[in-house]
């Protein structure tokens, strides 16, 4: 299982022709506690780079983004009751999303974990 990253700072660790789909351990450090989470609906098919999701917290609201283009097949519920889970788990456990690529080649856009992190560096 292979994880990529996104300049917009979402992360998809796919398996097989799935991808599950957060926000990064960075994204949720910038956002601070998070309150309110609005997951898509399953179903929806979505182009990579739209916005399918937002992320509510004191500070902010913030757009999520789909890294690729795909269906939307599942959704996390458990964030829908538990928002904090994104502060306590981003990359695990507060999957936002899972989506079935419609073009695995998209992946070839996003970055590894050691691009993701030297292009972190270059944020501060």
């Amino acid at each position: 299982m292979t994880t990529y990253y996104t300049k917009d700072h979402e992360w998809i660790r796919v398996e097989g022709s799935t991808g599950m789909v957060g926000v990064s351990e960075h994204a949720q450090e910038q956002l601070g506690d998070v309150v309110y989470v609005e997951l898509p609906e399953v179903g929806r098919t979505v182009e990579a780079g739209e916005q399918v999701a937002i992320v509510e917290s004191v500070k902010a609201a913030s757009e999520v983004y789909s890294p690729v283009s795909g269906r939307i097949v599942a959704v996390n519920r458990a964030l829908a009751d538990n928002p904090a889970l994104v502060n306590e788990d981003a990359e695990g456990s507060a999957w936002f999303f899972q989506i079935e690529l419609a073009d695995p080649g998209e992946l070839a856009n996003l970055m590894n974990a050691e691009a993701y992190r030297q292009y972190l560096a270059t944020l501060s």
